[in-house]
């Protein structure tokens, strides 16, 4: 278990939040009065201004003049990773909270998240159930996405499934900057900053929770970043995760089966490969790839998977509801997540 300072400083503000924004001003007012008007914390909010060209800037300017918790800092224009290090580094608190400049903040989110983590001193990273609106720009896919993360709250959960996709909406999240610290904060690179913090944290022995509260409304719109931004392709968090889940089943030691042999088993295990894993063999239900190989091992049926006897099973599918169907198949034999078999999709 990792140590965590035991007591704050009364001089500092007891959490520290991160809000890079560019562009934003028609929801910037919304989401720093969200996050300025906590109750029961004691806060500091520090705005990166990166590179705004609408009224964003003169919105938290003038915001800041009206509050001493608010400060902002101005940059050209460097990315939301270095921009995010760049508040981190003005931060006074041990803890650092996230928030974003069109999201808005339930009232108690910070003294809920801030309560919960005097309690746990196991976590590191905390963050909430959250809600996305305007309804009208929440499509399906983005739905499902939501109601998955926020079926995840202990911190077991979060391990088992962190190779699923990023298992916390960020901007939602508290975390302790002795663990932020220790993995090397923020990193600016052709991948999905958030989810590659995550990652780094879990494979450095760090827990991740969620509270079952809904604090945050997660705003969605065209100009989201997570839609226009390549860092947060697919392919990105597929290159994010391979080291880690490479890594995970390097660990467990035993041969290694992945569960679907169309596109997505293969890209999967084509990923791996650079890390030192391959393939034993795939599993599939379709009869027309039963009996042949891919990546040069054969492809058996899942009603050949037998009980758990020294292999991992790596769950690879892509179709809607697959991965439920497979996870109740394998657990039925007797496989456990996370130790006999896990979900990378």
């Amino acid at each position: 278990m990792h140590a965590w300072p035991g007591v704050l400083n009364r001089a500092v503000p007891e959490v520290s939040v991160l809000l890079p924004f560019r562009d934003c001003a028609s929801t910037l007012e919304e989401a720093l009065e969200s996050i300025l008007g906590q109750r029961g914390v004691r806060h500091e909010v520090i705005a990166v201004d990166d590179g705004s060209r609408d009224a964003g800037s003169s919105i938290a300017q003038g915001l800041a003049a009206r509050h001493a918790a608010l400060r902002v800092v101005r940059t050209a224009g460097i990315g939301i990773p270095r921009a995010l290090q760049l508040a981190a580094q003005h931060a006074q608190s041990e803890l650092l909270a996230r928030m974003d400049g069109d999201d808005v903040a339930h009232e108690q989110r910070l003294a809920r998240q801030l309560d919960a983590l005097a309690r746990a001193p196991d976590l590191a990273v905390l963050g909430t159930r959250v809600e996305s609106f305007p309804a009208a720009a929440v499509g399906e896919g983005l739905a499902r996405y939501v109601a998955w993360q926020n079926e995840l709250l202990t911190a077991g959960d979060h391990s088992r499934q962190l190779f699923v996709e990023s298992p916390l909406c960020h901007p939602s999240i508290v975390l302790r900057r002795a663990a932020f610290d220790a993995v090397g904060g923020y990193r600016d690179g052709d991948f999905p900053e958030d989810y590659d913090l995550f990652l780094r944290l879990e494979a450095a022995g760090y827990a991740l929770a969620k509270l079952p509260d809904v604090l945050l409304r997660w705003r969605q719109h065209e100009a989201r970043a997570t839609l226009t931004d390549t860092r947060y392709d697919r392919a990105r968090f597929l290159a994010a995760k391979a080291p880690h889940l490479a890594r995970r089943l390097l660990q467990l030691g035993r041969p290694i089966d992945f569960w679907g042999a169309g596109t997505t088993g293969k890209r999967i295990a084509r990923a791996l490969e650079p890390y030192g894993v391959r393939a034993g063999r795939f599993i599939d239900i379709d009869p027309e790839k039963i009996g042949r190989s891919a990546r040069g091992v054969p492809i058996v049926a899942a009603a050949d998977v037998t009980p758990p006897a020294g292999r991992t099973v790596v769950v690879a599918v892509a179709a809607r509801g697959a991965r439920d169907l497979v996870r109740g198949q394998l657990e039925a034999l007797g496989y456990r997540e996370g130790f006999d078999y896990l979900c990378a999709t």
